[in-house]
């Protein structure tokens, strides 16, 4: 039997965040990952570091965490490859202008201006290689994007470095209580500690139906591809108001596509295959806003599996039915930039009691198996 304070499920940002957060606070912690750390949705997705377009149910998690990463390097060690380029959502459109135009009168009423609005004219100043149907969009300058993997990887190492022990290749198969303690079963090994702490991504609603609580999340395969390089030419992480697109030029020339296209996804064995139909989709996506990209191939592609809950945000907070027992999963495909808050947040609950940010929007009591 191993024996921590703190007991962790799931080695991705929000596991290894946390994990670095309490062991920052002198708390002793064990992370146990089913896989690699940063091997589903926390590395492999599209690197997005946003607040644009946030639900404004997370918009306070959003904002605190962009402080954060624009301090990553002093938090981890490393730079994470963040770069502060923006991200702008693009409106093809009058109907999407409008759109957008009510999104940024609502941020005013409840108090944000993060958001700005761009006309057509500056739209050619800032993404001067996009299709002349484009009629503007909505743009947030400090946004931006990090490199997935290494941005884990960071976490997982820091957390290491401050004492926390984490093992992967470790899948939970059960959780048990004795003598006032949880007790995770691995195979023939325990590890026990009196709090837990569910940060077990797409298999959160597993790990939290052993705690007698219920969430509604369902797995799905998200697909990111990248092309061979080109020659620079986008600044700003691409998005779209009425279509699905995340885009977005590395450094190398490469350029990165994402933004909720999924793979066909195997529920039974969790495996997944590329759907040749969302491929075309994407495509045509990019295609359409820059038509030179044609000439440019896709060279790889691959999945991650993500857990999204039906009202697309996530499940933070204590558990329901059991005491010393924490969630943070179900961030539905765009929790990579709030993984830095999410860690201090839950660090700030088991330790504290209250949190610096409310988070009763997030609570896993907003679901009942009665109203399924």
């Amino acid at each position: 039997m191993k024996s921590a304070d703190i007991l962790i499920i799931g080695a991705g940002i929000v596991g290894c965040s946390t994990a670095v957060q309490l062991s920052q606070r002198g708390k002793s912690v064990i992370v146990l990952e089913r896989d690699v750390a940063g091997g589903q949705a926390s590395g492999v997705n599209a690197g997005g570091v946003r607040r644009l377009l946030r639900d404004t149910r997370e918009i306070p998690l959003s904002l605190a965490s962009q402080e954060l990463w624009h301090q990553i390097e002093s938090l981890v060690g490393i730079d994470c490859g963040f770069r502060p380029c923006g991200q702008i959502s693009l409106a093809e459109n009058e109907q999407e202008m409008r759109i957008l135009e009510e999104r940024v009168g609502l941020l005013k009423s409840l108090g944000y201006i993060h958001e700005e609005l761009v006309s057509k004219k500056q739209l050619r100043y800032i993404v001067p290689n996009v299709a002349p149907h484009c009629v503007g969009g909505l743009y947030c300058p400090e946004d931006g994007a990090a490199e997935p993997y290494k941005t884990t990887r960071a976490f997982f190492d820091k957390a290491k470095q401050l004492g926390a022990q984490l093992y992967e290749y470790h899948p939970v198969l059960s959780i048990e209580q004795n003598t006032g303690k949880w007790v995770a079963v691995v195979g023939n090994k325990r590890f026990s500690a009196p709090v837990l702490v569910n940060c077990a991504g797409a298999w959160g609603a597993h790990i939290a139906e052993m705690m007698g609580d219920y969430a509604p999340l369902y797995k799905k395969a998200s697909v990111m591809t990248v092309t061979a390089r080109t020659a620079k030419f986008l600044e700003p992480v691409v998005l779209l108001e009425g279509r699905k697109l995340s885009f977005k030029q590395m450094a190398n020339g490469t350029v990165v596509i994402g933004g909720g296209f999924d793979a066909k996804f195997n529920k039974e064995t969790e495996k997944s295959q590329i759907d040749f139909g969302e491929l075309k989709t994407m495509a045509q996506t990019v295609i359409d806003l820059f038509p030179f990209m044609k000439q440019i191939p896709i060279v790889r592609w691959w999945p991650g599996i993500i857990g999204r809950m039906p009202d697309n945000i996530p499940v933070i907070g204590p558990s329901k039915n059991a005491i010393d027992v924490y969630h943070a999963f179900g961030f539905s495909g765009h929790g990579f930039q709030l993984g830095p808050i999410i860690g201090q947040i839950l660090s700030e609950l088991i330790l504290d009691r209250r949190p610096s940010i409310p988070i009763d929007s997030f609570l896993i009591d907003r679901f009942s198996k009665d109203n399924q």
